[in-house]
This record gives structure tokens, sequence and C-alpha cells, in this order.
């Protein structure tokens, strides 16, 4: 029960890889690549140098344990053999998942737990053939997932009682924060918030409303301040004396608002996204990404500390 097997050494499974670790538990990360195994192996070696200089390291255990802890293999039955808990981070593409999990299917544990990291894809359309379905779970994380440590939930129709309760408990125990999600729905929940405020984004820059650095800004300067420790439900509930007087001010116009807005269109317009390209490379070259990504990273991190600092303050004072 202390042997975790990864499925895809990009970077959801490094980070997979990373968290379990810093918890203690053995890791068999898998790939068919192994350029890309032996160069996986070295950056989460070098990123945990990294979280250790900038005192951002996960767990108790040193980056020497940790790494110790982690092993890569191109053999997946030596992966999956022995693993109480197996997380796929293979491609978004329902046909590769479903080719990989049937191998998997085959050389899983009884008892083992089986998920993906996918970000949209429901469960029936992976685990339907499978033989161990009844142990089948979407465990999709939040990226990147070592600093966002949302995970949403969704167990198989098939699945045993145990799968969800052992995996949220899981979790749990690694310092990731799970939810359920209760109902199969496409796009889960954090995709579909996610793109129903993108969708709005791009109909706003696509008729001249805003750039796409203001609109970026609405984000970082408004909404994602409040959001940061407060969700959209409670923001709500703050901004009036509860939702009674929240509806009475603020339902119609709200009715009004969602009323102009429009059906999704393919999100394929092609001079559209070249000019908030454009935008984006004048504020990030794209030779830029990697410095950036530290640098998004960084702030994440830092900010999980202010808010981990702060609810240990507001717990005190209970």
């Amino acid at each position: 029960m202390n042997k975790v097997a990864i499925i895809g050494c990009g970077m959801i499974g490094r980070s997979w890889a990373m968290i379990f670790a810093g918890s203690g538990y053995k890791v068999s990360i898998y790939d068919t690549v192994p350029k890309q195994l032996e160069e996986g192996l070295a950056a989460i070696k070098s990123e945990l140098e990294s979280l250790k200089s900038a005192a951002q390291l996960r767990g108790t255990l040193s980056v020497e344990e940790q790494t110790a802890l982690i092993e890569g293999t191109t053999d997946l039955k030596s992966c999956v053999n022995n693993a109480f808990y197996i997380q796929e981070c293979v491609f978004e593409d329902v046909e590769l998942k479903r080719q990989v999990h049937s191998k998997i299917d085959t050389l899983m544990g009884e008892d083992a737990i089986l998920a993906s990291s996918t970000s949209c894809i429901l469960p029936a359309r992976i685990a339907d053939q499978l033989k161990h379905r009844n142990r089948f779970i979407v465990a999709h994380p939040t990226n990147p997932p070592y600093y966002v440590p949302l995970v949403e939930l969704l167990p198989s129709p098939w699945a045993d009682d145990d799968v969800l309760t052992k995996t949220k408990d899981l979790m749990d125990k690694i310092g990731q924060t799970p939810i359920t999600v209760k109902k199969q729905k496409d796009g889960l929940v954090l995709n579909r918030l996610q793109n129903a405020i993108f969708k709005e984004c791009f109909d706003l820059f696509r008729k001249g409303v805003m750039t796409a650095t203001d609109i970026d800004l609405v984000m970082t300067e408004g909404l994602g301040r409040r959001y940061a420790f407060l969700g959209v439900l409670e923001t709500a509930y703050l901004n009036a004396d509860g939702f009674d007087v929240y509806s009475q001010r603020y339902a119609k116009p709200i009715l009004e608002v969602q009323k102009t807005f429009e059906p999704p269109e393919p999100f394929n317009d092609v001079p559209v996204l070249s000019k908030i390209q454009e935008e984006m490379v004048k504020k990030t070259p794209l030779n830029k990404l990697p410095e950036r990504y530290q640098w998004r990273d960084a702030r994440l991190s830092a900010l999980n500390t202010l808010i981990k600092d702060m609810n240990e303050a507001d717990a005190s004072k209970q």
C-alpha cells in the first residue's frame, strides 16, 4: 500500500510524481519514450532543488529522499505491479486513453484504484470496456498540480463504493484538495467554469470591447483577487446581506446581461487568435515562456503560503 504508478512522464505526470514522493510514497513513473523518461526524471530533480532553494518544497523529506522514491521505467508491467493506486496522465485523447487503460486493466491488482487525469472526458467513455471498471475514477488535477491543489473526483458509473472514499482520503493525505463531482457532466466543473469565462473573454476581444491585456487585468486586478480566497457564490453572498437581498437587488440586471450572451462558436477564428497571440507575445516572447512558467509557479507557491498562514491565524482565533 505504499507504491503509486504514474502513467506518462509529461508535466502532469511529473507533478503527480513529486506530490506523491513528497508524502513518502514510492513512485514508479512510466513512459514509452526512454529519452522523455530520462529528461523527465532530470526535470523532477531540478525542480525539487529549485523548490528547496525557494523554501517551497512540500513534505518533510529532503530532495534526496524524495528523488530516491521516484523511479522511471519503460515497462508498463513493472510500473503497475503491486501499485495500490495508478494515475494515468497521457494526452487528452479518448482513444489513446482507452488503449492505455485496456493495457493497464490486464496488469493491475483487483483492489487497486485506476485513476485518469482527464480534464473533460467522462469516465464511462474510457472505462466501459474494462474488466476493472469498478475500480475506475477520474482524478482531474488543476494545472500546475504541484502548486494548485484542487482535484476533481468523478467515479465511473460502475465504481465500488470505496473507490471515491479511498481516493478522496489519499488526496487529503498528499496535500491536495479533493472535490466530488456528483453527476456525470461533460467537462466536469472546473473546465466548464473556465470555458464559460474564456468564451466571454474571446467574444469581448473579437468585438473590440477591450484589449487582451485589459481583459486579463479584469481577472488579475479584479475578480481574481477575490476568487483567490472567496468562491463565486460566497462573493455574491457578501456583496449584499445574503442571497435574499442579493436577488432583490441584482436578479433583474443579471438576467438582462445574460440575455446578451451569444451562442458558442468554434474556437478557430484565426484572425482573432493571431491578434491575441500578437499581444501575448509582446508581453512574453515565446523563447521566454520557461521563465514565465517559473514566475507563475513561484507566485502560486507564495500565494499558497500566504493563504495557509491566514487560515492558521483564523483558526487560532476561533
